[in-house]
């Protein structure tokens, strides 16, 4: 009988362990632990405990006593079903719960601040609010900088919920940063980087882009209006007032970003240029071009360049007829 017991005891110890080490185990759920840091073993044991993560605190211990290693903080996810030792290894290495923010080259604040909110990171409100506020994070680099518009670098960040927007607004900041230095971007940032960003805005080809800064560097040089309309959308976002097209009320606007009515380059950035646009707006190609029709809007996918009024009238005349020949179906 004494062994029979003894045996029993085994068996149900046995079992146990089975359960409480070898079971996965896992909430009904899904469900976010955050383990913040200097968290001890004993209180991330007993919180994914309580969350039911694992079944015992004391097998979570068994294993840190056995296995040793570095708990990491951070926000974890729990769903399906997982061993303890499952758990173990993923605080262990790190593999924290993020949410994926992708900014694309010449989006502007109002688009960022609407991926923000769609990546459910905060609100947009809140974040065009840190945005316009927090112009100290740039001050180094642009004294005069009244927005952090033109200084996001466009690129896929991981962040955790709960990030704040000043946090992510720094991440973005100190990644232009290091692009910037890649560079050897150096003098008037601001400068460089609002003609970047008006250069990034008027074509997606990249191998036009020098030639499109140097058509602007030429209209500026020559005390010529820039017209170019993503300056006139601008304005009207800023204004609250953009309706999806540009009207003659809008060429007609005293903002000081429409150079329409304005000479010289707007008062700052109005989207996020990419890398290839800043190397542009910094080494721009040498030519005498004045005038250029956008490549985004025609239907050949190329710019059309001209030296004089009478060339791109030419070539305004040979994109309209390009329209109405995509608009027929010709080739």
């Amino acid at each position: 009988m004494f062994w029979l017991l003894v045996a029993c005891g085994v068996l149900a110890g046995a079992g146990y362990a089975l359960y409480v080490f070898g079971w996965p185990k896992g909430p009904g759920a899904e469900t976010f632990v955050e383990i913040a840091p200097g968290t001890g073993s004993r209180a991330i044991a007993a919180e994914l405990e309580g969350h039911g993560v694992i079944a015992s605190r004391y097998a979570f211990e068994a294993l840190r006593l056995a296995r040793g290693g570095r708990l990491k903080a951070g926000m974890y996810r729990f769903g399906q079903p997982r061993t303890v030792g499952e758990v173990y290894r993923q605080i262990e290495r790190g593999e924290v719960y993020t949410l994926t923010l992708t900014i694309p080259e010449g989006a502007n604040l109002f688009d960022v601040a609407a991926r923000v909110e769609a990546a459910k990171l905060g609100t947009g409100a809140a974040f065009l609010t840190a945005a316009r506020g927090h112009v100290e994070l740039v001050r180094q680099m642009d004294p005069g900088a009244v927005s952090l518009e033109g200084y996001l670098f466009p690129d896929t960040y991981q962040f955790a919920p709960g990030t704040g927007a000043e946090q992510m607004l720094s991440v973005m900041v100190r990644r232009f940063a290091v692009e910037a230095a890649a560079l050897g971007m150096e003098g008037d940032l601001h400068r460089v980087v609002t003609l970047a960003s008006l250069v990034e805005r008027e074509t997606p080809i990249e191998a036009e882009r020098p030639m499109v800064a140097s058509v602007f560097l030429n209209r500026l040089e020559r005390g010529m209006p820039l017209e170019t309309d993503p300056t006139v959308i601008y304005a009207a976002l800023l204004e609250g007032r953009y309706r999806g097209t540009i009207y003659q009320s809008d060429l007609g606007a005293g903002s000081a970003y429409n150079t329409y009515r304005h000479t010289g380059l707007p008062p700052g950035p109005i989207c996020n240029p990419g890398a290839v646009s800043l190397r542009a707006a910094k080494a721009p190609a040498q030519t005498r071009f004045l005038y250029f029709v956008a490549a985004g809007s025609d239907p050949q996918g190329k710019s059309r360049f001209a030296e004089t009024l009478e060339e791109h009238e030419k070539n305004v005349a040979a994109y309209r007829q390009a329209v109405r020949g995509a608009a027929r179906g010709e080739r």
